[in-house]
């Protein structure tokens, strides 16, 4: 369910050129992840014509059109259940915090389909709750009876008295 404003996004980012880092081109070393050039004779730092374009203010995106997940709803970081029910299911999707564990996380996902919101990253294993299985009584059963054990002191005591 693609929006317009998703639409309207991507054709602004079409505008903006591929920002790299300075010589990413030439060295293998250098990877192209943005860095600002920071040199007092830096070619690409004073917008020197030939050379790639820099970050700058006026590649903003709109602020209507910031912080949307491709599906065109905002994100929202959620902790705890309770966080779910500020949501409204038109506008937002709702982003399970990575600390949050599988117990907690599959309360998340449970309320979540209830209140019909979008769960982004649910990776949960849908362990349903398992009754524990109750132990049929243990019948009382006659117990042998038991037969006395020799004292060994006694037979040692008596071994010795006969020479």
């Amino acid at each position: 369910m693609k929006t317009p404003q998703v639409a309207e996004r991507k054709k602004l980012k079409a505008r903006i050129p591929k920002l790299v880092r300075q010589e990413s081109w030439r060295y293998e070393r250098v990877k192209e992840a943005w860095r600002r050039p920071r040199g007092v004779t830096n070619k690409m730092r004073r917008g020197q014509q030939g050379w790639p374009k820099t970050v700058s203010a006026g590649y903003k995106t709109p602020n209507d059109l910031r912080h949307l997940h491709p599906s065109g709803f905002k994100e929202v970081m959620v902790n705890r259940v309770e966080d779910l029910e500020k949501l409204d299911a038109k506008t937002y999707v709702a982003k399970i915090s990575h600390t949050v564990g599988e117990k907690k996380r599959v309360a998340i996902v449970n309320r979540a389909e209830e209140l019909q919101i979008r769960v982004v990253n649910p990776r949960v294993t849908r362990r349903e709750e398992v009754p524990e299985a109750k132990e049929p009584p243990i019948e009382e059963r006659e117990a042998p009876e038991e037969q006395p054990q020799p004292d060994v002191k006694q037979e040692q005591l008596k071994e010795e008295e006969k020479p």
